[in-house]
């Protein structure tokens, strides 16, 4: 995936999240931390997912610090088959 940090893996600073994510469209590949709401399953994740309400059920990676200084999570895989 081009622009993204990769994690460190003798950190667990940033790793791989199941979570709901609030974005407009689903053309995006990176959203603020403000917009990731981090779930424990990928099924929690799933049953927590409002697709009327612009929230959908990811995996996600991060975060990560952008050279703007916001955290930020980048997509994994969108969650919508499980």
């Amino acid at each position: 995936m081009r622009g993204f940090v990769p994690p460190d893996p003798e950190s667990s600073a940033s790793g791989y999240h199941y979570a709901v994510v609030y974005v407009p469209r689903r053309s995006r590949n990176r959203f603020a931390a403000n917009c990731v709401e981090i779930k424990d399953s990928a099924e929690q994740a799933v049953a927590d997912a409002d697709p009327a309400g612009k929230r959908y059920a990811a995996r996600v990676m991060g975060p990560s610090k952008s050279s703007e200084g916001q955290y930020i999570y980048y997509l994994a895989e969108w969650l919508e088959d499980w």
